[in-house]
């Protein structure tokens, strides 16, 4: 029987024969990069060839924000769109971040990015650098994970840090303890374990759809490289963003040979500012800070066919717009019964023209303490100078005194801020009888577990 054409595409549109494929989704998220690190944002220091052609490809972001300056909050946010201090993480239980057996983590009711794109239908693997607790129901595969290989926090909460009694550095598949890193070498194969690891789950899901989420360890201290990498550069710093770099075309490959690329959308970025020997480029400031260098990430969105090749997206943006963003992309859910201060940011992603940030503000914490926020241009430390970041990116000249309306109003954001947090916020997880994952070395018995925060004081 003949079918005329029009007729099957009206079969076809009332009953298609396969859904449209759903988007994967890749982060890569370095620990401690500064803005001004790679060739995308300015760096003549370091090579990063798979990273220039990615930004080649695809879209640079200049004021995308992590919620935070340091490890901890700033994942908080991330997994679960939302401020950290919404979420009870904006410092560790007795630390600016958590610890080795730290009672805190990431509360088991939190719903992240991961559990949203799990019940969406998506694998999900995590592999790296957690930091968001590492007692068994803060580990990732209780947070939406189906693989994990990594380590549970920073990766100088180690022996070789002298003024804390930590154990050996734990390595972890799931929630088994599989090796422990006890010197330099065992530091500097730690990106090519997390890119090897990261490498083998998008070979495997490559016909499903899939998260994966790369929290590097590099180039948070104490740093090394592998030697081919040392051999080349002419310092640490150097050689680690250089692995970075290897570390993100190793991936993007993995996503080519598997002729995917048309379908999945891949992240860079770094979790806050640059530290020690990192470059800001033209921000002030760096880790720690609540500078622009201390919250901006060199953020490169890749996505073949779909993100508008060589395109730079000025507008700001944040990491706490993945989660929603991932949910309208994969036909995911956000929780409504939170609030959430991520915005669905596609259009920006897309190149649409026109397109605005839906963001009117951005708030800059300290642990608990709010400290500045960001409106349009305009940025007001809660006890300091007004800064027009459009006309002074660097942060040198104080609008204060010319621009009395907008310091009032600024003022009154960071009002409703604190008043919206004591009405919105959720605990943070807390665990019964924590201890740490491994041993200190020459400790005997149940004390060697002690959590490292604990050891010498009484018991909290």
């Amino acid at each position: 029987m003949k079918i005329y054409p029009a007729l099957l595409a009206l079969l076809m549109a009332l009953c298609p024969l396969a859904e449209a494929r759903k988007p994967n989704f890749i982060v890569i998220f370095i620990d401690d990069m500064g803005y001004g690190d790679i060739g995308p944002f300015g760096s003549k220091k370091n090579e990063t060839p798979h990273l220039d052609r990615m930004a080649k490809e695809g879209m640079k972001l200049t004021s995308f924000y992590l919620a935070s300056s340091v490890c901890t909050p700033s994942r908080a946010a991330l997994m679960t769109g939302s401020y950290p201090r919404r979420v009870g993480l904006g410092k560790g239980s007795g630390h600016v971040v958590l610890f080795p057996g730290d009672p805190h983590g990431l509360h088991p009711k939190e719903i992240t990015i991961a559990e949203m794109l799990k019940d969406a239908g998506y694998a999900t693997g995590c592999f790296g650098k957690w930091h968001l607790g590492d007692q068994p129901e803060f580990l990732p595969t209780s947070q939406g994970f189906d693989e994990y290989v990594g380590i549970p926090y920073s990766n100088d909460m180690w022996t070789g840090l002298k003024r804390w009694k930590f154990p050996h550095l734990p390595i972890l598949r799931g929630t088994k303890v599989i090796d422990q890193v006890k010197d330099m070498d065992g530091q500097a194969d730690l990106c090519r374990l997390f890119t090897v690891e990261a490498v083998k789950f998008i070979e495997k899901n490559k016909d499903k759809p899939f998260f994966c989420y790369v929290p590097h360890a590099f180039v948070h201290g104490p740093r090394k490289a592998r030697p081919e990498f040392m051999a080349k550069a002419k310092t640490v710093e150097e050689a680690q963003v250089e692995e970075c770099d290897w570390s993100a075309g190793q991936i993007l490959d993995a996503v080519r040979n598997a002729g995917i690329e048309k379908d999945t959308f891949v992240l860079f970025t770094s979790d806050n500012g640059g530290a020690g020997g990192l470059s800001s480029g033209p921000l002030r400031g760096g880790k720690g800070s609540m500078w622009e260098g201390g919250f901006r990430g060199p953020t490169v969105a890749w996505w073949p066919g779909t993100i508008p090749a060589g395109s730079t997206c000025p507008e700001m943006t944040s990491a706490m717009d993945l989660l929603p963003t991932f949910a309208k992309w994969a036909g995911g859910k956000v929780p409504a019964d939170r609030v959430i201060d991520g915005k669905v940011v596609s259009d920006l992603y897309l190149g649409k023209e026109g397109a605005k940030t839906p963001h009117d503000r951005f708030f800059y914490n300290a642990s608990n303490n709010l400290r500045a926020v960001r409106s349009g241009p305009w940025k007001l430390f809660l006890k300091g100078p007004l800064h027009n970041l459009e006309e002074n990116l660097g942060e040198t000249k104080n609008y204060a005194s010319q621009r009395p309306g907008v310091v009032k109003r600024l003022k009154g954001l960071m009002k409703e801020f604190e008043q919206d947090l004591k009405k919105n916020s959720r605990p943070v997880g807390v665990a019964k009888n924590p201890r740490t994952l491994v041993p200190r070395p020459g400790v005997e018995g149940e004390e060697a577990y002690t959590p490292t925060l604990w050891i010498g004081k009484q018991k909290k």
